[in-house]
């Protein structure tokens, strides 16, 4: 039986392992500068390969269907900006990278308390929360984000007023929408954890189905600049989010 302070010494273990993989891709993400920042600025081009998809999916309903070129301006304001700005996201993205060992530390860290089929379980859940969360941050990524950018950058009250957006605003959005997103598409797990706690059932959920199309879209509304085409796009996938939380409602049920 380990002591309390046993405990403490492999949780400060593993915090140590967790901080020091995280600066190991932080620092190799803040080495290959080129290559990060032009993931992170492709979808600020007008010929980021989102409008390249929607193009050819509308060209089979409207012919010769083409987006406007657009050009947004990125700005840096302060001395030290665009420094600080690669080192806080060079730690953001070590952090998303380094998010599966993250996971199977922490897992290591409370399985010995966990019984041979909780242990077999949660294994799968780790699984199914991370790969949740990777299609929310490719959500955002290739979809959210690049209207969003394209709509509020592009957006103007009066022809003479033009926008040159600043760095830290563009990378602060970014991650703001990549998290949300992520944390969005959790919705299973957290419909298995509320149903394993007997707070909802599958029946309530399908009962109320009307009503969570209606907040989803709502919710899809918030997250998304106000145009019809964007709420689509967001508030579909999150609808089957609540689909599928209806059947894993009924599986834990």
């Amino acid at each position: 039986m380990m002591t309390f302070g046993g405990h403490l010494e492999v949780l400060r273990r593993m915090l140590f392992r967790i901080l020091a993989i995280v600066a190991l891709f932080a620092i190799i993400i803040f080495c290959f500068k080129n290559i990060t920042w032009r993931l992170l600025l492709a979808p600020s081009e007008c010929s980021f390969i989102t409008y390249t998809w929607i193009e050819n999916v509308a060209s089979v309903f409207l012919e010769d269907f083409h987006f406007e070129p657009f050009s947004v301006d990125l700005i840096a304001t302060d001395l030290s900006s665009q420094f600080m700005t690669h080192i806080t996201t060079s730690i953001y993205l070590g952090l998303l990278i380094a998010s599966p060992y993250i996971m199977y530390e922490l897992f290591r860290f409370i399985s010995p308390a966990l019984y041979d089929n909780e242990k077999k379980y949660s294994i799968q859940v780790v699984v199914i929360v991370y790969l949740l969360f990777l299609f929310g941050v490719m959500m955002s990524y290739y979809v959210l984000f690049p209207i969003s950018f394209r709509f509020l950058g592009t957006y103007s009250v009066a022809e003479r007023i033009h926008s040159t957006i600043t760095l830290d605003s563009y990378i602060s959005t970014f991650i703001t929408l990549t998290l949300l997103m992520g944390v969005v598409f959790q919705l299973p797990i957290i419909t298995f954890a509320l149903t394993k706690l007997g707070l909802i059932s599958s029946r309530i959920l399908s009962k109320y189905r009307k009503h969570s199309f209606i907040v989803i879209m709502l919710v899809a509304a918030i997250i998304t600049p106000p145009d019809l085409m964007t709420l689509v796009l967001v508030t579909i996938p999150l609808y089957l989010l609540y689909e599928v939380s209806i059947r894993v409602a009924k599986w834990v049920g």
